[in-house]
């Protein structure tokens, strides 16, 4: 990417170069943004002689830096690391390395990674150390962020690390770090600390993963000559922090953490109320305590992390001991509270609560609770899934604020690993006005102070359908949705919980396909940049202009993506953004309502950090088959609270498909062209009874269909796989769900080998090619000087998955793998051609296959309509249904002008049947025009024996057939309108005030010619100036009068 795009650092598994890190960090403090974790690793490397990596650590995403600047440097510049198991008696490790030291690692410290309850684990065993040395002493490092409760919700509670500091030894400091810079300040004083070893206990709920400006220079770690006091004053900074009124009566004592910092952001508003803030515990400084605590105190409250009201309080014992001493005659009352896991996360997400919590403990009477001043930010959530091509996104979007002197943003990203397949992540952007005095305040709590969201963007549109997205979002809201699904399937994709906050809140729903402009652009890295332009518009909002996104995006990502201009890529994105309507008068609410899931923030790094790959797909013997069969009550999914009427569906039936699907049976397949005639055109009809299948007029038909039998039993004899044994493949969706079936039934079914492969699927064989000219002829095809290589595979050759596969034989990754890069198949929509009014449990399509030969001379077939025509009276399908804006108007006696082209004439095959029923039961019905074109009428005039029928029973109007290869002068559609011009314009134009409705269903191509004859019929007979003509047309399609429905 040719552009000034940084990647911010931040905990990831991916990992990190010491080039990279270094030029970060001594960059200009206004032009880069980095997580104050990924700090804390590089001083740890570059001051110890090595790094144990306990698994509590890693899982809570620590390691990738550490690790990347150890295999980047030169003589051992940076700690070597081990990867170690946390356990009872871990802390012997680390001894045993304290005796092995040797002087050629002299005033470099032992580091260890652990979590709070790692730390809890080795507390028996670290009053064994020796005595630390400049040479011989050990740094311990804790995230404080700990799972909490069966969902495993994280916590910043200290409450597991309880019997530590009751038992610290006299030899290890206990410093607590709560913002950003505080991690990465106290990180460097404790290498500079020479005669305790250290605990660093810091911030890794929020702070330490917190991406924000640096707004000073971290400092940096110095040779180890300082005692605690020492290093702590050189640095600036005190013991003891205290906050609120000088002359307070009422103070409250807390470790520096995620709650200190929350209790000292609402301080101001409490009367003659004042906080201490502990930063470090040992060694505990009683004088240093007693200075800081104002006069005037009466009442102390000391605030313990707790798992109960009954545990031990550490910090209550060590603040009743130093102060039980004073001098003092009028010594403050101390009293213990104890704040459980529970209470402490209502805490930290509501201002109003803690304000509520310490009015509650501080025996003060107030007439009227204190109002809690709002903070001029704006708050941005994006919602994501991290294992795709978007997941970088939110952090793109936001460069531009985090790095701007002018504004005060930070970013903090959240993920919950449970709640679907891949997991989903939240990231939170809060951008407000610079200050001079910079104060931390935990994300999670100052979005507590305003739940409402001012913008949301929606990354994975399945979570539409499952999660509880739109309950915080202001009324009127912009909402981006990047999604291929067009603006009927998002709607059909809502849950009942997302419906009704859509309807209450009307929030501007947007929505933007990446996935089809990135094909248009032949480029499928431009996905993330296509979506960080519109975020721009949606962030301006009504100031947005295409020039100032277009500047803002150049600022972004420099004058071109990949070659290509960004002028262009705004263009493109700001001319893609479609609005989703809502109803008037909202969505009607759903028969049966289904509570959407919440959000649980329960992961911190969402990729394994370790190198070995975990695959989501696995293949085995029929031993895991064999389980499901013996074992149905452990592994039957339970009955799926979706239903159509009394019809339940079918769990069995693709399970990775979101839509309801439908098990339909074949009765009819009849070829309706001659069997002499090129073209195959047939005619389906499928049986639906008792499937509770129900579709509406000009709905399409979703048909999954399935490879050919003999082409994957030939793949798989190729690439040497047993068709016979088993794969399980997750249920997308549902969470810890799979459905497992042979390898035949997964290539015949389900996976997309015989599809066309995007550019990226190049790039990732390459990586499985153990042949050097095919991974260089892999990257070639996907990078941006290759386009036209890949435009000739994909455009002439027209290549499969099988076909790259075959022609790069080195590149062979496993099968569970291959699965997951080529993807499912997709469902081919066919417009259904009959209406359910007329013809009950039944629905009819009308198909033509699809078949080429390549200009190498190979045969291509169309995959679904392949199968279609080979189905047989009997055989099952599997169908959707998909919704379509080809819908008869409301009033039955407005006119309707059908034109079709080939196929296209299958919607109005049920315009015909369902006017044809009404006109039955006497109830008075419209004219019906029809104008249908074809190559020739003794081949191609299709259902023509039911169209002449119904001419003559008078439900249509009058017709206009054009057989185009019929005549010596080719005759179109658009030329039997330009002789209906006067009909036209009567039921069209606004003379007659007939109101008709205009549908327009085939190919593409006769598009710009239909419109020029109805323009020319306003023009000479509706007396209408032809720029006129052209917007009254305009108007019609704004008005659902004018329908085009074109592939």
């Amino acid at each position: 990417m040719s552009s000034g795009l940084s990647t911010p650092l931040s905990q990831a598994s991916t990992l990190i170069g010491s080039t990279e890190l270094k030029d970060m960090l001594q960059a200009d403090t206004s032009e880069t943004f980095i997580s104050s974790s990924v700090i804390l690793e590089y001083y740890a490397s570059k001051a110890s002689s090595a790094i144990f990596l306990y698994d509590l650590a890693r899982e809570l995403g620590f390691g990738p830096t550490a690790k990347g600047l150890h295999q980047s440097s030169e003589n051992n510049t940076y700690a070597v690391t081990f990867d170690v198991q946390s356990r009872a008696g871990a802390g012997l490790t680390l001894l045993g390395r304290l005796s092995e030291g040797t002087s050629s690692e002299a005033a470099r410290a032992l580091t260890a990674f652990t979590g709070p309850l790692g730390l809890a684990q080795m507390s028996p065993t670290l009053s064994l150390f020796p005595k630390p040395t400049s040479s011989s002493r050990v740094i311990l490092q804790v995230p404080a962020a700990s799972h909490i409760g069966s969902d495993l919700t994280l916590s910043p509670t200290l409450s597991s690390l309880n019997p530590f500091f009751g038992s610290v030894p006299e030899s290890f400091a206990v410093l607590l770090s709560a913002t950003p810079q505080e991690i990465a300040d106290f990180t460097a004083i404790s290498y500079t600390i020479s005669q305790s070893h250290v605990v660093h206990i810091f911030d890794h709920w929020s702070a330490g993963r917190e991406l924000s400006r640096k707004h000073t220079k971290s400092l940096t770690p110095s040779n180890p000559v300082f005692d605690t006091h020492t290093a702590f004053r050189k640095a600036g900074y005190d013991f003891f922090e205290y906050v609120g009124d000088a002359a307070a009566t009422n103070v409250v004592i807390v470790l520096n953490s995620p709650l200190a910092l929350s209790i000292k952001s609402v301080a101001s508003v409490i009367p003659s109320f004042g906080a201490v803030i502990v930063k470090v515990l040992r060694p505990w400084d009683e004088t240093a305590l007693r200075k800081v605590v104002p006069t005037s105190v009466q009442s102390i409250h000391v605030l313990d992390h707790a798992t109960s009201s009954t545990s031990f309080a550490p910090l209550f014992h060590d603040v009743l001991g130093g102060l039980s001493q004073s001098s003092s005659k009028s010594a403050p009352r101390v009293s213990s509270v104890r704040i459980d896991v529970p209470t402490l996360g209502q805490l930290l997400v509501s201002a109003q609560s803690l304000v509520g919590y310490l009015s509650s403990i501080i025996p003060i009477n107030w007439f009227a609770p204190p109002q809690i001043p709002a903070r001029n930010t704006k708050r941005i959530v994006f919602y994501s899934n991290p294992t795709t091509s978007l997941k970088d996104v939110p952090t793109i979007s936001s460069q531009l604020y985090l790095t701007s002197p002018k504004l005060d943003a930070h970013l903090l990203q959240e993920t919950d690993a449970f709640s679907k397949p891949g997991g989903t992540t939240r990231s939170t952007l809060i951008v407000g006005a610079a200050r001079e005095a910079q104060s931390s305040i935990p994300i999670p709590f100052e979005v507590g102070q305003g739940p409402e969201v001012d913008a949301l963007v929606i990354l994975d549109a399945s979570l539409l359908k499952s999660h509880d997205l739109f309950s915080s979002v202001k009324e009127g809201a912009p909402v981006l949705i990047v999604s291929p699904w067009n603006a009927d399937e998002i709607i059909s994709n809502l849950s009942s919980t997302n419906k009704e906050n859509i309807s209450l809140k009307r929030p501007h729903l947007l929505l933007l396909d990446t996935e089809g402009l990135s094909k248009e652009l032949k480029d499928f890295s431009l996905e993330a940049p296509l979506v960080a332009s519109s975020f721009l518009r949606l962030y301006l909002g009504q100031t947005a202009t295409l020039e100032t996104v277009t500047s803002l995006s150049k600022a972004l990502f420099g004058k071109e993506i990949n070659t290509l201009p960004v002028d262009q890529v705004a263009r493109a994105a700001w001319d893609a953004l479609k609005a989703v309507n809502i109803p008037v008068d909202g969505f009607p609410a759903d028969e049966k309502f289904i509570p959407s899931k919440g959000f649980s923030f329960n992961t911190i790094s969402p990729s394994p950090t370790n190198e070995s790959t975990v695959t989501t797909i696995r293949s085995s013997p029929w031993l895991e088959a064999g389980k499901l069969l013996l074992f149905k009550e452990a592994f039957a999914p339970a009955p799926e609270p979706v239903t159509a009427g009394q019809y339940a569906q079918v769990s069995a039936l693709r399970p990775d498909i979101a839509e309801r699907r439908f098990l339909v049976t074949c009765t009819v397949n009849r070829r309706l062209t001659p069997l002499e005639y090129n073209r195959n055109v047939f005619h389906l009809e499928f049986d639906t009874s008792n499937t509770g299948l129900k579709y509406e007029i000009g709905e399409a038909l979703g048909v999954h269909g399935w490879n050919d039998t003999q082409e994957v039993l030939d793949f798989c004899a190729w690439y040497g796989l047993n068709p016979g044994d088993v794969i399980s493949i997750p249920v997308a969706g549902e969470p810890g769900k799979r459905h497992v079936r042979t390898i035949f039934q997964a290539f015949q079914q389900q996976i997309d080998i015989f599809g066309k492969p995007p550019k990226g699927f190049y790039e990732i064989l390459s990586g499985h090619a153990t042949a050097r000219e095919d991974r260089m002829a892999l990257r070639f095809i996907s990078a941006a000087e290759g386009s036209s290589t890949f435009k000739k595979l994909s455009e002439l050759e027209t290549v499969t998955f099988a076909d790259v596969l075959r022609k790069f034989p080195s590149a062979r990754p496993p099968v569970e793998v291959l699965c997951e890069i080529v993807g499912d198949i997709k469902p081919r929509h066919y417009s259904i051609a009959s209406a359910q009014s007329a013809v009950g449990d039944r629905v009819d399509l009308l198909v033509v296959t699809v078949d080429w030969v390549t200009p190498s001379g190979s045969p291509r077939y169309g995959q679904c309509t392949r199968y279609l025509a080979a189905l047989k009276p009997g055989q099952k399908v599997t169908v959707s249904i998909k919704p379509s804006v080809m819908k008869l108007p409301p009033d039955n006696m407005q006119p309707i002008i059908m034109a079709g082209l080939g196929t296209g004439a299958a919607p109005f095959r049920a315009f015909m049947q369902h006017r044809a029923l009404l006109a039955s039961k006497k109830i008075p019905v419209g004219p019906m025009l029809y104008y249908f074109g074809s190559r020739h009428r003794s081949e191609e005039y299709l259902y023509g024996e039911e169209i002449e029928a119904f001419l003559q029973d008078g439900v249509i109007t009058h017709a206009g057939l054009a057989f185009s290869r019929d005549e010596k002068r080719k005759v179109y559609i658009q030329h039997k309108m330009l002789q209906d011009g006067q009909m036209l314009s009567d039921m069209l134009g606004e003379k007659k005030g007939q109101r008709g409705v205009f549908y327009l269903c085939g190919p593409t191509w006769p598009v710009p010619d239909v419109f020029e004859a109805i323009v020319g019929a306003l023009v000479e007979y509706d007396g209408l100036e032809r720029s006129a003509a052209e917007q009254y047309i305009e108007d019609l399609k704004e008005e659902e009068r004018y329908v085009l429905e074109v592939y």
